[in-house]
């Protein structure tokens, strides 16, 4: 029997979804669990799995269309199953459609037997970003002639040759920074912000990333402040809350962290960051990277974060504010590491000191609950050792109500 293919829930409050690329082409083999389309969020472009193998019959729904969530955009068929019925005509908006019946001879590219058809198993082999793929159909590029400099091979778009039609601009060709700036618009004209800004000695922070690395495990300071950031969250759980009409604290730490791609900002979620121990942080962020930057995020990297971390000290960057993720309560904008002279009993001398900036929702915390949470924040970064001597969560008192 044909298996449907509905338009997934991808967020608890989302109502409908747009159907941004299909990865197959009707007639399609396609593998249960294997990536069959992109659709897109309001946190970013995701792709979805196959819910189940064979083959995919003919879409009811047309790229770029918005539709309720769970109606049925297309069915898998099973061997000598009917086609249900759907749309006629191609699926794909950025490439035209391939004759009904192509010769022998343009199926195959020259001196081998691979077929190269925009579409193909062969081609959507070639591991690349949405908008290399995207780019590589308007140019007329075969993805397989590109050598990628992406994670673990994956072709981007600064790899394409600059040939055929002119890159899109800003503005068109991604949807990221769109929803990236649909997204801070509404964070920032609907939660009332306030920031408490705390510079802290990273020496021992320093120390650590360089205990890690003799040992093998290639630890960066976003890793190290993935840990300290979750350790004060499981201390303060006021501060580990999204607002949902009123505030809601959040049983689990679920950090989610900024990463830049070619299309723009994301912010996966590392999940109950505050039980993972330095190797599993490191595994689990540099994942969420890779995906992030290959344009192949699951839907499940983008749910559930209750704070967020922003690192720019890679780029030199002293000390900046960041807009809150929506309905979170805070989000840490942390700067470059850099030698200072400071006073230590009386004696100047220097030191490594880093500058952290807290913005938080005024309407789940207030300045002396978030200056408690950065001021723990600032000791465990101080002195890291302090994450390992006391592991278990604090939730009563009055600091947090």
């Amino acid at each position: 029997m044909a298996a449907p293919v509905v338009m997934p829930a991808l967020g608890m409050a989302q109502e409908t979804g747009t159907l941004v690329r299909w990865l197959r082409q009707p007639g399609e083999a396609v593998e249960k669990g294997e990536p069959l389309m992109e659709v897109e969020t309001d946190k970013a472009v995701v792709e979805v799995e196959a819910p189940a193998s064979g083959r995919l019959g003919t879409p009811l729904v047309g790229e770029g269309e918005t539709v309720p969530v769970g109606q049925v955009i297309a069915h898998i068929l099973g061997p000598d199953e009917a086609d249900p019925g759907g749309r006629p005509g191609p699926i794909s908006t950025s490439s035209p459609e391939p004759p009904a019946t192509p010769p022998p001879d343009a199926l195959r590219a020259p001196g081998g037997g691979d077929d190269r058809r925009p579409g193909s198993p062969a081609r959507l082999s070639v591991p690349a970003s949405p908008k290399a793929r995207r780019l590589a159909a308007e140019r007329g590029i075969d993805l397989s002639t590109v050598r990628g400099s992406g994670p673990e091979g994956a072709v981007l778009a600064t790899d394409l040759p600059q040939v055929g039609a002119p890159a899109a601009t800003p503005a068109t060709m991604s949807r990221i920074w769109r929803l990236m700036a649909e997204r801070t618009t509404a964070s920032w004209t609907s939660a009332p912000h306030f920031f408490l800004v705390r510079e802290v000695d990273a020496g021992r922070l320093v120390e650590w990333r360089a205990a890690l690395r003799r040992e093998g495990l290639g630890a960066t300071y976003t890793d190290l402040l993935v840990l300290a950031v979750a350790g004060a969250l499981r201390r303060h759980p006021g501060m580990n809350a999204t607002w949902d009409g009123a505030p809601v604290l959040r049983p689990e730490v679920n950090l989610a962290v900024a990463v830049e791609t070619e299309e723009g900002l994301v912010a996966p979620v590392i999940h109950r960051a505050d039980r993972l121990s330095p190797a599993e942080v490191v595994e689990v962020r540099r994942a969420l990277v890779e995906r992030a930057r290959a344009g192949r995020l699951r839907p499940g990297d983008l749910e559930g974060g209750t704070f967020t971390l922003s690192n720019l000290g890679m780029y030199g960057v002293d000390a900046f504010n960041a807009v809150l993720n929506e309905r979170q309560a805070g989000i840490l904008a942390v700067g470059r590491i850099a030698d200072a002279v400071v006073a230590i009993e009386g004696r100047p001398v220097v030191r490594p000191r880093a500058v952290l900036t807290l913005s938080c929702d005024h309407r789940l915390t207030d300045g002396a609950r978030a200056a408690r949470f950065l001021d723990d924040l600032a000791a465990l970064i101080e002195e890291p050792l302090g994450l390992f001597t006391s592991t278990s969560p604090d939730r009563g008192g009055s600091e947090e109500g």
